[in-house]
């Protein structure tokens, strides 16, 4: 095919209707996203109208790694933070297997169906051999993912802390300026991603299975006091009696922690995703626990914590990232490094000396 036949060829491509259900006007937008040049303010005005397709190539800048990208998402951000902060974030945790896409899919169908837009923005963990993901959410959730309402976002979680850090915090806050009311955040479910995620949700919420013998290790980790909510899942079938047994024993557990800043007394709560069954009554758990730290003021004072945490966690993450990046440090990394091989000086030595010549 000559370069006169190729250009006729993308013209008819460009110009034969999408499908699936598309309307004219947004076809007519997409096309215009899928050319590799637009501007920044282009891209702004667009998910600020609430366009998926803006948010997905925002959130794409945001991952990128190139300078050039990471200077329009910057942008977006900035041109961003007036329209954000204006949904309730809520992190979504618990051991893989336990059930947390079934459950975001049918929660996040629930609250749609309560005329709601729901963001969800679902971390993959990435293989420690081959740096790659799956990113199999949109398969797993793929009633939610075709309504228009919903969103949803899996990321590679690459070698960041668990898997979610300053990447996923600026995503939420395109998600927010793109009008969508509830964020949803899915940890990997393994790690520390729980004290991540906690950082930078309103509500946190962790899935718990009976009958697993994982009752007394969410208590031996710690995370259960992180938690806002238990929800002990695939309460169904011939768990029943298991899942009595599983919530007497979380509602124990739950005594011998000190109360919460929030004032907020957590609950232990009973679903079933797959049927649906006990989503109702958690969404209004959560409206009843906004309610009440909007009363106190601790939703405001939580977010504004949570915002210097991240000023100095952004501080930390580029000193050291400026640190690596410094030709002299690399060349002298690699020679304490052959030093700690040939037993000529410690790790901590080396440290200091790297340190001094930053």
């Amino acid at each position: 095919m000559n370069k006169k036949q190729q250009k006729s060829a993308l013209s008819e491509s460009q110009s034969k209707p999408l499908s699936g259900n598309v309307s004219p006007e947004s076809a007519k937008r997409i096309r215009g996203f899928r050319k590799n040049k637009f501007s920044e303010k282009d891209l702004l005005k667009e998910l600020l109208n609430g366009n998926k397709t803006a948010l997905g190539k925002g959130i794409t800048l945001i991952e990128s790694n190139q300078k050039t990208h990471q200077k329009q998402a910057e942008y977006l951000i900035e041109g961003a933070l007036p329209y954000a902060h204006k949904s309730i974030r809520i992190g979504i945790t618990g051991v893989p297997g336990v059930g947390k896409s079934t459950f975001i899919e049918s929660f996040g169908s629930y609250l749609i169906d309560q005329g709601k837009r729901v963001a969800v923005l679902a971390v993959d963990p990435s293989s420690s051999v081959s740096h790659g993901s799956i990113l199999g959410d949109k398969t797993r959730m793929e009633k939610l993912v075709t309504k228009p309402e919903a969103f949803i976002r899996p990321s590679p979680s690459g070698d960041s802390l668990g898997g979610v850090a300053r990447k996923t915090r600026e995503s939420i806050l395109l998600c927010e300026a793109a009008g969508f009311d509830v964020i949803l955040i899915e940890t990997v479910g393994v790690g520390q991603s729980e004290t991540t995620v906690h950082s930078m949700t309103d509500f946190f919420l962790l899935l718990k299975l009976a009958g697993a013998g994982d009752e007394l290790q969410g208590i031996k980790r710690g995370i259960v006091e992180m938690a806002d909510a238990i929800v002990i899942n695939k309460a169904d079938g011939d768990n029943q009696k298991a899942v009595r047994d599983a919530k007497l024993e979380f509602n124990r557990a739950l005594q011998l922690y000190p109360p919460k800043e929030s004032e907020w007394k957590p609950e232990v709560k009973l679903c079933s995703a797959l049927y649906n069954d006990g989503v109702e009554d958690i969404w209004k758990m959560i409206k009843e626990f906004k309610v009440k730290v909007d009363d106190n003021e601790y939703f405001h004072h939580n977010r504004l914590e949570q915002n210097k945490f991240w000023l100095f966690q952004t501080i930390n993450d580029y000193l050291k990232s400026r640190f690596y990046e410094n030709p002299k440090i690399k060349d002298a990394l690699k020679e304490q490094l052959k030093m700690i091989e040939e037993n000529k000086t410690t790790a901590f030595a080396a440290a200091k000396h790297l340190l001094s010549l930053a």
